[in-house]
C-alpha cells in the first residue's frame, strides 16, 4: 500500500495553496499527497495518526517570538497560523518516530519545533561574507555548492562529498536542536541540512529538491525515493 504524505501548505487571505512541484514529487516516488490544513490544534492527532510521512514545504518567514526573539527590521509577512500548526504537528511526528522532510521554510520550522533556531535574516545577522542565497536564476537552475558531512544520511543518499543547489531564502538555521547534526554546508558556513540522529528519517534542507527535479537532478530523486521510502 503507498503511503499518505501530508503536504503542508501556505496561507494567504482564507486561501491554503501549495506548488504543484510538492505534489508532483511526493506521487512520482510512490506517495499519496494529502494537502494539511492550518487548523486548530485539536485535529493534529488525529492528521498524525492518518500520515504516514509529512513534508514541510517553502513559504514566507517565521515568528520570531517562538523561538524567544524580537521581530527584526528585515522580517518578511508572516502567517501565524501556519506557523502553530506546523510546530505542533512536528512535535508529534518526532513523539512518533514518523519521517519528515522539511524543505526551506520547511528546515527552520522543524528546527524551531526541535528545540533549534534561525536567522531571521542572514545578512543582517551572520558575521561572515555570504553567498547569493536568493538567487536570480530560474527555480530549476542549481547555483551554489553545498558540500557534505561525512557518516550523515544525506552523504548515503548523495554518495558524494559536494553537489550543487538551487537557493531562493533569506533565513536560514542558525543552532540545531539537541539530538540532531548538521549534514550539509554551503562554503559560507550557513547550514544547508540538519538531521536527526535519534529517528528514523528526520531531515531539513534548505534548498528546494522538488524544483530540481523538472531536470531529473539525480540527487533530488535520491532524497524524494529515501523519504517516501522510510514512509
Amino acid at each position: 500500500m503507498k503511503p499518505v504524505i501530508g503536504v503542508s501548505s501556505n496561507l494567504m487571505e482564507k486561501v491554503l495553496s501549495v506548488s504543484t512541484d510538492n505534489i508532483h514529487a511526493v506521487a512520482r516516488f510512490g506517495g499519496i499527497p494529502i494537502v494539511l490544513p492550518n487548523l486548530e490544534e485539536d485535529i493534529i492527532d488525529s492528521i498524525v495518526e492518518m500520515i504516514d510521512g509529512l513534508l514541510l514545504t517553502g513559504g514566507g518567514d517565521i515568528d520570531p517570538t517562538l523561538f524567544g526573539e524580537e521581530p527584526h527590521t528585515h522580517l518578511g509577512r508572516i502567517v501565524p497560523e501556519r506557523d502553530i500548526f506546523e510546530i505542533e504537528l512536528v512535535k508529534k511526528m518526532l513523539e512518533k518516530n514518523k519521517p519528515v522532510l522539511g524543505i526551506c521554510r520547511g528546515a527552520q520550522i522543524l528546527s524551531i519545533a526541535a528545540g533549534g533556531d534561525m536567522y531571521q535574516d542572514i545578512y543582517r545577522q551572520s558575521t561572515e561574507q555570504l553567498l547569493q542565497h536568493d538567487q536570480l536564476a530560474p527555480n530549476w537552475h542549481a547555483s551554489h555548492f553545498v558540500h557534505v558531512m561525512e557518516g550523515s544520511i544525506l552523504q548515503n543518499i548523495a554518495g558524494v562529498e559536494k553537489f550543487k543547489v538551487n537557493s531562493f531564502h533569506h533565513q536560514a538555521v542558525r543552532k540545531i536542536p539537541n539530538g540532531f547534526m548538521v549534514s550539509g554546508l554551503a562554503s559560507d558556513g550557513i547550514i544547508e541540512a540538519f538531521e536527526s540522529k535519534n529517528h528514523l528519517f528526520i531531515m531539513g534542507i534548505q534548498w528546494h529538491p522538488e524544483s530540481l527535479l523538472q531536470k531529473d537532478d539525480m540527487i533530488s530523486i535520491e532524497i524524494f525515493k529515501s523519504f517516501i521510502d522510510a514512509c
